[in-house]
């Protein structure tokens, strides 16, 4: 599949992004990435998570939560073993982890757990991140430990979902992305869970969700994240006349020169030149390398593709 996206749990420095090959979000046609099946993009999803900001680390709302819980749903027999089970199979922290590095709104999320549980959480959630590049599976243990101890938390299944798009768990992706957007509310990851449509062989699928009302609350860069999914599940069908149309009608503008214009000039050259449109697309892959003097794209190499 197609590149990787940089999506790390949110961090209070911000993060950046850029685009793929054959439509999918990712990293611009970046250089130097491992094997295509495991490299995606995300979308990123609102601010609001629909959890109290009034709740203290370990107080009355997380005993209360927990109690009604309890008493609605009896725990099946050998829960208490898989707990402990799944504690004892954590993955290593290394003890000097800053977890002031999250985003202060992640770490407001985790406030509803104790304290010491809402640390251990954080510092899975930071690990995730650190080791995506290097170790998807081990940067996903380390997601599904965050999720275990935080189930209720829609930050973290979140950030499992997307681990889980990173590595190529692409059913694991769409079930934590689903589960992340029924507790925060709003569009939540949707290019990320159209792309793992794509992974999972249903392009059809994918464009459902492009017509899902949620795409409608999309932002500018949520709306381009999106349009190059689609565009790539059109290609996917062998529809790559489609594919063109489905990325301009997003407006690819050679004025606009932020990240994600760059990734969507990267999508629109590639498709061109799916297309056999070789000249367009030489236009747009010499667009592409203007805005990326850094060579973090493949740009300048799909160029020489033009000739």
């Amino acid at each position: 599949m197609s590149d990787r996206s940089n999506e790390r749990p949110r961090r209070n420095h911000g993060s950046s992004s850029s685009k793929g090959r054959n439509g999918r979000p990712g990293n611009g046609g970046r250089k130097g990435r491992r094997d295509d099946s495991r490299d995606r993009r995300n979308d990123r999803s609102g601010d609001g998570r629909g959890r109290s900001r009034n709740a203290r680390p370990g107080g009355d709302e997380e005993r209360k939560f927990n109690n009604r819980h309890n008493r609605s749903q009896p725990r099946r027999q050998g829960y208490r073993e898989d707990r402990m089970a799944q504690k004892l199979s954590e993955p290593d922290l290394p003890s000097d982890l800053d977890i002031s590095v999250l985003d202060p709104s992640v770490l407001q999320d985790l406030k509803v757990l104790s304290h010491d549980n809402a640390t251990r959480v954080a510092k899975h959630m930071i690990m995730a991140a650190e080791l995506l590049d290097d170790d998807p599976a081990l940067a996903l243990r380390h997601a599904r430990a965050a999720k275990n101890r935080a189930g209720r938390v829609g930050v973290v299944r979140e950030t499992n979902g997307v681990i889980a798009y990173h590595a190529g768990e692409w059913k694991e992706a769409l079930s934590e992305l689903r589960a992340a957007r029924r507790m925060s509310g709003g569009p939540g990851l949707l290019a990320v869970m159209a792309d793992a449509e794509r992974g999972l062989g249903r392009p059809e699928k994918a464009l459902e969700l492009g017509r899902s009302p949620e795409a409608r609350d999309l932002d500018r860069e949520g709306r381009i994240e999106l349009a190059i999914v689609l565009s790539g599940a059109r290609r996917d069908l062998g529809q790559v006349d489609s594919a063109i149309a489905t990325l301009e009608r997003v407006r690819p503008n050679k004025d606009e020169r932020d990240v994600s214009a760059m990734r969507l000039s990267y999508a629109y050259a590639d498709a061109l030149l799916a297309a056999g449109r070789k000249a367009e697309a030489a236009d747009w892959f010499k667009h592409v390398i203007e805005l990326d003097p850094e060579m973090l794209t493949d740009a300048k190499q799909r160029l020489e593709e033009t000739e």
